[in-house]
């Protein structure tokens, strides 16, 4: 195994490292607050559309500034932001409809039975889990309440309380986990989707979830937990082709495989927020974002060509490019 030997560097050495190769900075002072407050280290990601196609030592393209890998960076923080915007949304979405649900069939505590879980399914790491939020130092003021006023129920939690304890990615597995028709039919017709693609569809919201909210990038990133595509595709389903040619200045030839990008990651959010938050106009917001960075490259996030132009989009493009004239 080798060592690592990179030794640290100033910002004042960094600023001279980017100079060396190639990229212009109009306003050192300004330049220096950013790695101060971004860090070389995030910034150096945004970089890399900007090298010399086949530059071993990361050479700029000519009149590449501080400010357009600035700019793409501020474009991925803003689209971050408006991707947990509609995340949260459907989260919340699914807490209810998993609770309500529950609830329902099997009452309160019906969820402390392991046998409306597939038997694959680690109940005894849910209660535990539960248990251990009982004991926080930061006890939910909710929980505190229930374990006051009422000695003789169970000790867990009802489950409409239940599920908020749990983690986005941890209520998607338990949802994920349910075994009854009963209760899988129900969740299935509120968002008219089958269970297969509805599992698939919230475990890959949850990780980009957290990509989010850790600040993790999401321009020109290939995701590992990618959504199932319906075997028969919503009604007006944007088509989704299997690869698309980036054309960039990185590798012109380069073919991405928009299904594990973030491309289809929107339709599924769209798709969702549809049924969700029907009166939103959080699609509208996202295509004046983009339409704010047209520098910013469509085909690194796996967006076809003219994908603006298909009908699933259509109507929040026409609202969202009427209202910026108006």
């Amino acid at each position: 195994m080798s060592g690592y030997h990179k030794p640290a560097h100033s910002i004042d050495e960094q600023i001279a490292t980017l100079r060396s190769r190639g990229l212009v900075i109009d306003d050192e002072v300004r330049a220096r607050h950013y790695l101060a407050n971004i860090s070389y280290f995030r910034f150096s990601a945004y970089t890399r559309p900007f090298y010399q196609p086949g530059s071993t030592d990361h050479l700029f393209l000519q009149n590449t500034h501080f400010d357009d890998v600035l700019q793409l960076y501020v474009f991925d923080r803003e689209l971050r932001l408006l991707l947990l915007d509609a995340i949260e949304r459907i989260e919340i979405a699914l807490r209810a409809q998993l609770g309500n649900t529950l609830a329902e069939h099997h009452g309160p505590h019906g969820y402390l039975n392991a046998a409306i879980f597939d038997t694959r399914y680690n109940h005894c790491w849910l209660l535990d889990k539960l248990e251990r939020a009982g004991q926080a130092r930061e006890l939910e003021a909710f929980l505190a309440h229930y374990r006051r006023k009422y000695h003789a129920a169970p000790h867990q939690p009802p489950i409409w309380m239940a599920v908020e304890l749990l983690t986005f990615k941890e209520v998607s597995t338990l949802f994920s986990q349910l075994r009854l028709p009963e209760d899988t039919q129900r969740i299935e017709r509120n968002f008219g989707l089958k269970m297969p693609v509805l599992r698939s569809w919230f475990r890959s919201l949850s990780d980009l979830r957290n990509t989010c909210a850790h600040h993790g990038r999401v321009w020109n990133r290939e995701f590992g937990s990618r959504p199932e595509m319906p075997r028969k595709a919503p009604v007006g389903w944007p088509n989704i082709p299997d690869r698309i040619e980036t054309g960039s200045h990185e590798s012109p030839e380069q073919r991405l495989d928009p299904r594990r990008r973030l491309y289809l990651q929107l339709v599924v959010i769209e798709t969702l927020m549809q049924i969700v938050s029907p009166t939103s106009q959080w699609t509208e917001r996202l295509v004046a974002l983009l339409d704010q960075y047209p520098q910013v490259s469509r085909p690194h996030m796996g967006f076809p060509g003219h994908w603006d132009t298909e009908p699933f989009w259509r109507e929040a493009v026409k609202n969202a490019r009427e209202g910026e004239r108006t």
